[in-house]
């Protein structure tokens, strides 16, 4: 073999072993993915697929209703459409109504969102950069420049 032949095997045969490898980290990764969504971004292809995304809102007013030991049922809102959400589980302490919220979980049959983990803001000026972001775009988010 020439020299060009032997640094064409090496290069070859290296963007060979980094293409294995990219193809086996996002086969690993593929079942944890979590898409960001708003409440007016669910489509009815979202709730029938029962696949695991991020909701991202605010807590609507009147819509907490707390159950038996650490379940509790809400609705998440982007003041254009709104999500139940059940969860079974302890709540950050400043869970609140009209306060943003990150929720991760899926779709359950009949078109309720299961929680299986919530995060709140941590203070007054704090919201989640992709919550603000969606809710600044539909003019219906009024918080501070803060973030």
């Amino acid at each position: 073999m020439t020299r060009k032949q032997k640094r064409l095997s090496v290069i070859g045969g290296g963007l060979f072993v980094l293409a294995v490898a990219a193809a086996l980290v996002l086969f690993a990764l593929q079942q944890k993915i979590a898409f960001f969504r708003m409440p007016s971004d669910i489509q009815t292809s979202d709730v029938e697929s029962e696949s695991r995304f991020r909701l991202g809102g605010l807590v609507e007013k009147g819509s907490v209703v707390r159950g038996d030991g650490t379940r509790i049922s809400f609705s998440v809102t982007d003041h254009v459409k709104s999500v139940p959400v059940t969860y079974d589980g302890i709540l950050p302490d400043l869970f609140r109504e009209d306060q943003g919220v990150v929720i991760e979980g899926k779709f359950m049959p009949g078109g309720a969102f299961v929680a299986d983990s919530v995060l709140a803001k941590h203070d007054e000026n704090y919201m989640p950069k992709e919550v603000a972001d969606s809710l600044k775009a539909k003019g219906v988010w009024q918080g501070g420049s803060k973030q």
